[in-house]
């Protein structure tokens, strides 16, 4: 309490301090018109009176107090005391062992927020091995193509989930079927998913472009095909437009799911290389190839 009016010569700064450490505003005004020692003592009082509530405000205030390097009040009239008051209070603290607890929790939250961040580590790593066995199956597997499309839909969902990337589902307007779409460093993208024997041509392309541009101008479109993509199909459909489509074969699929490169560098790699030098369709083998 002796540190209140040594440090504080003013009670607006002691009232504004004791309100940043959580002192309700109502008790501090109880007691306002008291000195700012009988002020100090009451509050205290009272929180011991408030439990474990109380304590942390205690604990609030002697940890901010001890985090002083120089008087809080600028108009105290001997700073060398109130400097010295501080420091006698941090030794006690210490002492007490309610400065060191203050630091040890802020250790202990890093310790926790480094094992969650482990964990989602190995959670994305096993979903990962999941999504890498599910799409090799679908690859031998005899499903009919429609069944297979779906099947892709649901993984493309999937990876993005785990990726922590925001993931809309296929779904309907009332004139278009959507196969996805997501949310990627502030842009809108929809998601095409196709899984048939044949690559996609330039009406089907132009068909996801369409869909694009009717949205807002902050929308793309993203165009899977496992089966790939003809160049003389992807030159014809960028000769003398401009798109804002980018495209993604089974290969590139491939070496995302067994991790040679993750999804986001995956997308960062294909948005730059098409905002950059208009290559709408940049093979991910030319920069990532699998590990000997």
């Amino acid at each position: 309490m002796g540190v209140s009016g040594k440090a504080f010569w003013l009670k607006d700064p002691f009232r504004a301090f004791l309100l940043s450490c959580g002192v309700p505003h109502g008790l501090y005004e109880r007691y306002s018109e008291e000195s700012k020692y009988k002020i100090a003592r009451h509050i205290l009082a009272e929180l011991d009176d408030m439990g474990e509530d109380g304590f942390q405000i205690q604990c609030r205030i002697i940890t901010e107090l001890c985090k002083l390097r120089k008087p809080p009040d600028p108009n105290v009239p001997d700073t060398g005391a109130a400097v010295e008051s501080i420091r006698w209070l941090k030794q006690l603290a210490v002492a007490q062992k309610l400065y060191v607890e203050e630091k040890e929790s802020a250790s202990d939250a890093k310790a926790q927020e480094a094992r969650r961040k482990q964990a989602a580590i190995a959670a994305r790593a096993q979903k990962m091995d999941q999504l890498r066995k599910s799409f090799f199956a679908m690859v031998t597997a005899k499903e009919d193509p429609q069944a297979r499309g779906y099947s892709l839909e649901d993984l493309l969902a999937e990876l993005f989930e785990a990726h922590e990337i925001p993931y809309r589902r296929p779904y309907r307007t009332p004139t278009e079927q959507i196969d996805g779409h997501f949310r990627f460093r502030e842009f809108d993208y929809l998601v095409e998913a196709r899984w048939r024997q044949d690559p996609p041509n330039e009406a089907d392309l132009a068909s996801l472009k369409t869909k694009v541009d009717k949205k807002l101008t902050s929308t793309r479109g993203v165009f899977f095909s496992i089966a790939g993509f003809r160049p003389e199909v992807v030159l014809e459909f960028t000769r003398g437009v401009t798109s804002s489509i980018i495209l993604v074969d089974g290969s590139d699929l491939t070496l995302i799911l067994e991790g040679h490169v993750s999804l986001i560098d995956a997308l960062d790699l294909k948005i730059q290389k098409a905002a950059q030098e208009g290559i709408t369709f940049f093979p991910l083998a030319q920069r990532f190839s699998p590990r000997p």
